[in-house]
């Protein structure tokens, strides 16, 4: 048994593809729609951007930490290759430093808090990770560019943070979807 999955279920190669293909969408997704401000606080990649942490969450929850880092890392060597051809190469990077760093963060954060309340993990991680990626992402992608990149950074986190508080929803659905029996 691999010491990393500490008793959580393994990965099948098609659960594993699904994983890293959804990590993909959102990431490119949200790389494209980060460019296209909504208003003058806030880009459309800020309502798109934190469902990653959702699909991390559940990975961390059904599978462990250990599979969960590698779709993350297998999402960001895909989502970095697709974002240079999509996105400019300086959100390109920024996007691939912040999600790296913010969903590492969010497995590591997730796994101490498993096994307190349903909620705590995914709440705590997923705002702790939101602060990190917007702190990088905008950071590196728009300062000295004479963007109001600090207004959007503002507004982007308090639709993260608003986005991840309502993903505690979806999660719970998808946990309890997980935990029944494949013939139920």
């Amino acid at each position: 048994m691999n010491v990393a999955n500490r008793g959580f279920p393994a990965m099948s190669r098609l659960q594993f593809g699904v994983a890293v293909l959804c990590m993909l969408v959102v990431v490119v997704g949200s790389n494209i729609l980060v460019q296209v401000p909504l208003n003058d606080w806030l880009t459309w990649g800020g309502l798109s951007y934190p469902v990653a942490f959702l699909v991390t969450d559940v990975l961390n929850r059904r599978f462990g930490p250990g599979a969960a880092r590698r779709v993350v890392w297998f999402g960001f060597a895909a989502a970095l290759v697709v974002s240079f051809w999509v996105a400019s190469p300086r959100i390109a990077l920024a996007s691939g430093l912040a999600y790296i760093c913010a969903q590492l963060v969010d497995i590591q954060v997730f796994d101490r808090l498993r096994d307190q309340r349903w909620w705590r993990a995914p709440l705590v991680s997923g705002v702790l990770g939101a602060i990190l990626d917007t702190a990088v992402f905008f950071s590196v992608a728009f300062a000295a560019t004479g963007a109001p990149w600090t207004t959007w950074m503002m507004g982007d986190l308090a639709i993260k943070l608003a986005v991840n508080i309502s993903m505690l929803a979806p999660f719970r659905a998808l946990l309890w979807n997980l935990a029944k029996p494949a013939n139920a």
